[in-house]
């Protein structure tokens, strides 16, 4: 047992773990970090061979070597760089268990999290997103606007270093921005095909986090100049703890990684940061008398309404513009190839009265690169096109615990359940239909499209031989499964009524008021944007509130 109490302990060190410790040490708490897995040195970021994009959407060798090394879950996503795999996790000493279809759980275990394999793209939310529900009338709006969120998401882009351009769309909120990003000339000439054939198709460049070569989390390095932040890296949270006569959280309970020696580390506040999943994992696993179906389930919510978004992909070659262009206003990064593209909003159903236009409620999103990714001199430059769908909430699909499946560390795994409606299916299919059509109407050749449904055509990558082809097409619903959009969300929803949800509009427990949880469990819907940023900006908004509350002394 570590004798020294805290103000605050966090689990995880990711986009949420490494902004609460930021937040929470500057507003003069002392703060305890749990991560499960690794801390990292120079040598994880030696640079590797430049990625061959074949390789990427294919590639049979480092998928194998990855799942002779325990990876076959990890091997399986849908754009497979090799210097990406060290920061995901062992799938043997890491199961979980499905139920109602596949689910592909991405995941990482290291000081940063996923931090070290996302794609730096950091969008901000809107209302479009927040109230959906009045919108168009599927599922609960979230308690909070845009507008409460806005001054934190300010914040978190102007320390994290955001690179972007202001383009006036109101379904893609303009942020603070360090310099602009900039688009290819094949990307100039999407933009140019597709605004004028689909004017409602806005193509902007992307907006993402500059090169961090300090490699921990920048939230982590500035919690660490104020000597409030005690990091303990090898920590594999079990459960948070109870005090059963004040009937708040009073600490956490973990296994050290490498000895599973069972700890315990007490604070005042209990701040859950370690994913979507696992957060509501540990809620569960922390069920006691007071709480029998897991920590803070008065609502019996607890688990339910999980979501990802629906993933399409398109790969393909632009003849008239071969081989590649580097355009890049941020510091280079000798590990991580230059990031930039295109990206195109949601622009389904967006009308104020809103009436649904399409056979699907909300919409989808495109996200993608043309003429970046390096090929042979004279080679058509890389296409590649990725959409993501907004799934709607259900009650059905939700995390539960799997107590005949337990990690190396003895706590019972999760089991997903993950099942989709003729709404998602109908929206993959329009993503996959609309991925196609921009590209021919761009001139592009196409290897492959298709979505969690499966391959959208039976000509797949004309100059590849056949035998990879055929394992391409064997492995591509597996690859692309629910899941590989990586955007998982849901299972601890907020809210404004206990009886209808987990956590309140600060993302505290209902039932227990000195604990909160700041990821994107925390969703009440999902969106077609990507979460990172949001979960940011909660958990800025969380850490403003539970600082103030301790300071008063409520917590």
């Amino acid at each position: 047992m570590d004798k020294k109490h805290y103000d605050a302990v966090v689990v995880g060190s990711g986009p949420a773990g490494s902004t609460a410790v930021k937040e929470l040490t500057e507003r003069g708490l002392e703060v305890l970090l749990l991560e499960a897995g690794r801390d990292l040195t120079e040598a994880d970021f030696e640079p590797l061979p430049p990625a061959d994009p074949k390789e990427m959407s294919i590639g049979l060798y480092d998928r194998v070597k990855a799942g002779l090394m325990g990876q076959h879950v990890q091997a399986r996503r849908a754009m497979f760089q090799p210097q990406k795999s060290k920061f995901l996790v062992n799938d043997l000493r890491n199961p979980y268990t499905t139920e109602g279809g596949d689910f592909l759980w991405i995941r990482g275990r290291q000081l940063g999290g996923r931090f070290h394999a996302y794609g730096r793209v950091l969008l901000r939310s809107s209302d479009h997103e927040f109230k959906a529900a009045s919108h168009d009338g599927h599922g609960a709006d979230w308690p909070i606007s845009y507008k409460d969120l806005a001054p934190y998401y300010d914040h978190v882009e102007e320390y994290m270093g955001v690179y972007g351009t202001t383009d006036n769309l109101s379904n893609l909120p303009d942020g603070r921005y360090v310099g602009p990003s900039l688009f290819t000339e094949a990307e100039k000439q999407f933009k140019g095909t597709v605004e004028n054939q689909w004017p409602e198709r806005h193509v902007v460049p992307w907006r993402y986090q500059a090169p961090n070569l300090a490699r921990v989390p920048v939230g982590i390095v500035a919690a660490k100049k104020t000597g409030r932040l005690t990091i303990r890296t090898d920590a594999v949270a079990h459960k948070v703890t109870m005090n059963s006569k004040t009937r708040r959280a009073d600490g956490v309970l973990f296994i050290d990684r490498l000895t599973k020696k069972q700890q315990h580390v007490s604070a005042d506040v209990v701040v859950l940061c370690a994913s979507t999943i696992e957060s509501v994992r540990i809620m569960l696993n922390s069920a006691t008398d007071g709480h029998p179906d897991g920590l803070g389930n008065s609502s019996g919510l607890l688990g339910s309404y999980f979501m990802d978004q629906t993933p399409s992909l398109l790969f393909g070659g632009d003849p008239s513009n071969p081989g590649h262009e580097v355009v890049n206003p941020a510091p280079e990064d000798p590990y991580y190839p230059a990031v930039g593209g295109v990206y195109i909003p949601r622009f389904d159903n967006l009308k104020k009265d809103g009436k649904q236009e399409t056979n699907f409620a909300r919409g989808w999103a495109v996200q993608g690169t043309i003429g970046r990714m390096p090929v042979p001199k004279g080679a058509p430059g890389v296409v590649g096109l990725m959409g993501f769908g907004e799934m709607l909430p259900y009650r059905s699909n939700r995390i539960t615990i799997d107590r005949r499946r337990k990690d190396a560390w003895g706590i019972p795994a999760p089991r997903i359940r993950l099942e989709i409606t003729d709404n998602e299916r109908n929206l993959m299919r329009a993503q996959v239909a609309g991925l196609k059509e921009m590209a021919l109407a761009s001139g592009y050749s196409i290897n492959f499209a298709g979505s969690a449904l499966g391959l959208d055509s039976k000509k797949i990558w004309p100059n590849v031989d056949p035998v990879s082809r055929a394992i391409f097409r064997l492995g591509f619903k597996k690859s692309l499964a629910m899941g590989a959009a990586i955007h998982e969300c849901g299972g601890a929803r907020m809210g404004n009524d206990p009886t209808t949800s987990v956590l309140n509009e600060f993302n505290q427990s209902w039932d227990v008021p000195n604990l909160f949880v700041t990821d994107a469990s925390s969703y009440v819907s999902n969106g077609a944007v990507g979460p990172t940023l949001t979960i940011m900006a909660l958990t800025a908004r969380a850490c403003d509130y539970i600082a103030k509350e301790h300071a008063a002394g409520t917590l």
